[in-house]
């Protein structure tokens, strides 16, 4: 058997916190505090020893996650930064000039 490659560790460790393929930080860690609280073994929802082994598959997938993003080097450049603008700032920035689109500065002064 061979040993998975450092996105499939990351594509598993994902899926058993039941995450989006993007998902931010606050995403992330309230997921992970959910199926904690889910499945911790104080909780005597179900039996102890599933609890105690998904609370260890859990912490496992987390840290798999948090080393991840840890060591990730985040980009900087236009292009990226740029795909997560707001809806007003696309709009903005492609119509913002453009005077059908964009609002009079004195609306009480038409003309």
């Amino acid at each position: 058997m061979t040993k998975p490659t450092k996105f499939e560790e990351i594509d598993a460790a994902r899926q058993t916190l039941g995450l989006p393929e993007a998902a931010t930080m606050a995403e992330i860690k309230r997921r992970y505090r959910t199926l904690m609280k889910k499945w911790h073994p104080d909780t005597g929802h179900a039996d102890p020893s599933e609890c105690e082994e998904m609370s260890r598959r859990i912490e496992a997938a987390y840290q798999v996650i948090m080393d991840y993003c840890s060591n990730y080097r985040y980009r900087f450049t236009r292009e990226e930064v740029e795909q997560y603008a707001s809806a007003e700032e696309w709009w903005l920035r492609r119509f913002g000039a453009d005077p059908v689109w964009s609002k009079p500065s004195n609306p009480s002064n038409k003309g």
